[in-house]
C-alpha cells in the first residue's frame, strides 16, 4: 500500500506507542513462568525503540515459548516444529525494512530445528532469535530435551538422562560467521532486557540464550542461583553489560569480558555454575547474508504487482483470437 507524503509527515509526529498497543492475548503461561518475564522485556524494548508494530514480525515454533507471535500486537507467524528460522530468514530476505524476531526453546531450536540454528548462525542475516532455555520439553508435559541435565528424570528418561546436556552457547560460537552471543537468565529482568537492547541493535544474527525456569515440571531447578547471587557471574565491559547500582551491590560476582575476543568467549560459554550472564562475543563486521542477496530492484507496490501478474499469467486461459490478442491483452 502506497503511503501519502501528507501521512508520512504526521507519523513523524506519532512515532510513539504505549505498552498496551504491543499487548496481543493474555498469556496462558503458567504463573512463575520465565516466558512472561520475557514477553514484558520484548514489550518494553518495542516501546522503547519505538518500533512500528505494522513493520515488527516475530515467528516461532513450537513450544511453551512459541505462543510468543499470540501475545504480541504485531505480525507473527506460528509456524511449525524446529522450521521458525526459515521463515524468519524468507521474512528478512524480501522484506529487509522489517524488524524480525525469533522465538524458539531448548527442543524447538535445539533438537528438530538444529539444522537451521546452525545455518542461521553462518548465514548472520539481521534478526534477533531469543533461546527460552528451561531444560525440559514443556508443552509436552515433562520429557528431557537437548538441554536436560544429566540425571534428569522425566517422562521419557525415568532412570536418569544418560548424556550430558547439549550447550547451546559453545555451539553457536563455533560456527563461521557467528556475531552475536550473549546470555541472560529470567530473574534478573533488567539484564533481560539490557542484553535483548543490545541484541536488537547488533546489525546480523543476534543469538540471545535466556535460561528460565519452569515452575511446572523443574520449579527447583534454580533455587540454589536464586538464593546465591554469587552462582551468577556478571559478564561486565564497555561494549557489554553495565550493571546498575542496585544490581552491583546484589551480584559482587563480576569479571570484565571484551565481547571480541571470541577464545574467552568460548571459555565462558563453558562455565555453568557460576551462570554467566552479558554479552559473550560481539563482531559487527561479519557480513549479512540479506546484503549479498540484495535485490537491486526496490519491492515497491508496482513491483510486486508486476511480478504477480506475471506469474498468474502462466495459468490464463486465452481466447481463440489468436497471439494478437494475447499481446493485447
Amino acid at each position: 500500500m502506497t503511503i501519502h507524503a501528507t501521512e508520512c509527515v504526521m507519523r513523524m509526529h506519532d512515532d510513539h506507542h504505549d505498552l498496551e498497543e504491543y499487548q496481543g492475548s493474555i498469556p496462558r503461561w503458567c504463573s512463575g513462568c520465565g516466558d512472561n518475564a520475557i514477553l514484558a522485556a520484548v514489550q518494553k524494548l518495542c516501546r522503547n525503540e519505538k518500533l512500528r508494530p505494522e513493520k515488527t514480525v516475530f515467528v516461532s515454533g513450537i513450544g511453551c515459548s512459541s505462543r510468543f507471535p499470540h501475545y504480541m500486537k504485531t505480525y507473527g507467524f506460528h509456524g511449525i516444529h524446529g522450521r521458525a528460522l526459515p521463515v524468519a530468514e524468507g521474512i528478512k530476505l524480501t522484506r529487509p525494512d522489517l524488524h524480525v524476531f525469533v522465538n524458539t526453546g531448548d527442543g524447538d531450536c535445539c533438537s528438530i530445528g538444529a539444522a537451521h540454528w546452525i545455518h542461521a548462525v553462518r548465514y548472520n542475516m539481521n534478526m534477533t532469535l531469543m533461546l527460552h532455555d528451561n531444560y525440559v520439553y514443556g508443552l509436552t508435559k515433562k520429557q528431557a530435551s537437548p538441554t536436560s541435565p544429566k540425571g534428569l528424570r522425566s517422562n521419557t528418561t525415568p532412570r536418569g538422562a544418560y548424556l550430558d546436556p547439549l550447550n547451546p552457547l559453545t555451539i553457536t560460537l563455533g560456527v563461521q560467521n557467528v556475531s552475536f552471543v550473549a546470555q541472560a537468565v529470567d530473574w534478573i529482568p533488567e539484564v533481560v532486557y539490557d542484553i535483548l537492547e543490545k541484541a536488537f541493535h547488533h546489525k546480523g544474527f543476534s543469538f540471545v540464550r535466556i535460561i528460565q525456569r519452569c515452575p511446572e515440571f523443574l520449579p527447583d531447578m534454580f533455587d540454589a542461583w536464586l538464593h546465591d547471587p554469587l552462582r551468577t557471574l556478571m559478564l561486565t565491559h564497555e561494549k557489554g553489560l553495565h550493571l546498575s547500582a542496585g544490581l552491583t551491590k546484589v551480584y559482587k560476582n563480576q569479571k570484565e569480558h571484551d565481547p571480541l575476543n571470541i577464545d574467552r568467549a568460548r571459555e565462558l560459554a563453558s562455565i555453568t555454575d557460576p551462570i554467566p550472564v552479558g554479552v559473550l562475543y560481539h563482531n559487527p563486521e561479519v557480513p549479512r547474508y540479506e546484503e549479498t542477496r540484495l535485490s537491486p530492484h526496490l519491492r515497491t507496490p508496482e513491483y510486486i504487482k508486476a511480478g504477480l501478474e506475471s506469474e498468474f499469467d502462466k495459468f490464463t486461459v486465452w481466447p481463440d483470437e489468436g497471439p494478437a490478442a494475447r499481446a493485447a491483452a
